[in-house]
């Protein structure tokens, strides 16, 4: 893939101010949200209400994830493709482990992917992770409503009582020279999705045919807002 340094990926902040729907500061990020999806599919959500304490702690907690024993891991099944674990394999990548946390603002759902990982308990990675969960599944709901107003439907036009499922993701660097491709390259089946970056520069994103950008300097209270595939269909992005 040729990554073009040139293309400015549009970067929006979420201030608290201009949150209260039906304001000028409302309908303002509604025009950007609406032109930056249009454009690129994506963009940067700059959204400091999702602490940096929870952030941190999130990014901590997966790393005892990983070192959970292999027999655990499989015991986080789906029949859904990519919602359960996913570890590295010749047909997804060598360099990827994912596991999926299903309706992840539930706290009962999150506590029972916990058990499976620690049959012992481990209460301070279920309460972050519920947490971290359901504060991206309110800014997701918040970019939606945002669209829905910049193209003046109806509140019913989205559903908006869905499932979050959080998916925790670890990619392994390549072997020293080599460039190799953490993941295939791919479209969102979900309506959306809100991707939280540990700070390190790898994520790279098709915003025109054959041109893509990757992703850095990312500001530690960034997210990346992603257009799925159902959303492109609604809105004819």
């Amino acid at each position: 893939m040729g990554v073009n340094a040139e293309i400015e990926f549009p970067a929006i902040e979420f201030r608290s101010s201009d949150l209260k729907r039906g304001t000028d500061g409302w309908r303002h990020l509604c025009k950007k949200v609406q032109e930056a999806c249009e454009k690129f599919g994506c963009f940067e959500v700059v959204y400091d209400t999702i602490s940096t304490k929870v952030r941190e702690e999130t990014f901590g907690l997966m790393k005892e994830l990983v070192e959970v024993p292999v027999e655990r891991k499989q015991k986080n099944t789906s029949p859904m493709p990519y919602h359960g674990w996913v570890g590295p394999c010749e047909q997804v990548s060598l360099l990827y482990e994912g596991f999926g946390i299903g309706n992840a603002s539930n706290y009962d759902c999150v506590k029972s992917f916990t058990q499976l990982m620690w049959p012992e308990g481990h209460p301070h990675f279920c309460d972050t992770i519920y947490t971290m969960g359901t504060q991206m599944e309110e800014l997701n709901k918040l970019i939606w409503l945002m669209l829905i107003d910049s193209y003046g439907l109806g509140d019913d036009s989205l559903k908006l009582n869905y499932t979050t499922l959080v998916r925790i993701m670890k990619y392994m660097a390549p072997p020293p020279g080599e460039y190799e491709r953490g993941l295939f390259a791919h479209t969102d089946k979900p309506v959306s999705t809100l991707i939280c970056e540990d700070q390190v520069s790898g994520l790279e994103i098709e915003v025109n045919d054959g041109q893509w950008i990757k992703l850095t300097n990312l500001s530690p209270s960034s997210f990346v807002f992603v257009v799925g595939d159902p959303l492109k269909v609604c809105f004819c992005i």
